[in-house]
């Protein structure tokens, strides 16, 4: 049964492509209104439109474009801030460029989300906002470390804003993937050597799916989550509950995309 946001105007930044898309349909599904921010390249509006929400172009790196996106909008009670960016390269590898673009996107993209949407959210004293952190807020995966550190940065804004906004009345947590699949991802996804060695230390034995990630998002975001703020939601098939894998070829077969025990 999905959550229950009738009444509710929501909006998920990044919303025109992979996870970001993902939550913006199932925010819609349950009753919201939602608007889709993009950068214009992304065709937020276009996109919008197919599933019956609302588009705006704007960049989350760059304060005056979210402020005015903010303000075409009415009055938010459910922020998604999703927009992200993941460049692969080895710590030699990655640039000043590199880390800068992650951090404007990953990070300061949050910071200039979550900041505006707090000041829309008090006058009401009431909201909920969703950062999209990940597994990676966590562990060390080689050739990530832009995108490593700006996602464990997310968990410190994460504890700072839900301790201030928590007495405004305005909950913040965060949802935590692991390895989803989306275009981004569909060509490891694609390698059945690649997936048998990652999932052999999944405890569901598979990635996961957006739609996934979304039903977690749409819950926090909801009432049924009305006593939750500060926490992180894993969506991980249990990764990171494991150390040393769960799967072996002693009692499992490996499927092509996912593990499975034998009869």
């Amino acid at each position: 049964m999905p959550a229950e946001l009738k009444g509710k105007t929501a909006m998920v930044t990044g919303g025109a492509n992979g996870i970001g898309l993902a939550v913006a349909r199932e925010l819609t599904r349950c009753g919201a209104e939602v608007w889709v921010l993009d950068i214009p390249s992304a065709q937020p509006e276009v996109v919008a439109a197919t599933f019956g929400a609302r588009g705006c172009a704007a960049d989350v790196t760059h304060r005056p474009s979210l402020a005015a996106a903010f303000a075409s909008m009415p009055t938010v009670d459910l922020v998604v801030a999703n927009a992200g960016t993941a460049i692969v390269a080895s710590l030699d590898e990655t640039t000043e460029e590199i880390w800068e673009r992650t951090m404007a996107l990953n990070l300061t993209g949050v910071f200039h989300t979550v900041q505006l949407a707090a000041e829309a959210m008090k006058p009401r004293r009431k909201g909920a906002i969703v950062l999209m952190a990940s597994t990676n807020s966590w562990d060390g995966e080689p050739r990530l470390s832009a995108y490593n550190a700006s996602k464990a940065g997310l968990l410190g804004l994460l504890h700072s804003a839900a301790n201030e906004l928590g007495p405004w009345g305005i909950r913040v947590n965060a949802v935590n993937p692991g390895l989803i699949r989306t275009r981004l991802t569909q060509e490891a996804f694609d390698n059945p050597s690649i997936m048998k060695e990652y999932f052999r230390h999944v405890p569901l034995g598979r990635g996961g799916e957006a739609d996934e990630v979304a039903r977690a998002v749409a819950f926090l975001g909801s009432d049924e989550a009305s006593f939750i703020t500060g926490a992180t939601l894993l969506v991980d098939g249990g990764q990171m509950a494991g150390k040393f894998g769960t799967w072996t070829e002693e009692s499992a077969d490996f499927l092509g995309d996912r593990w499975r025990l034998r009869d």
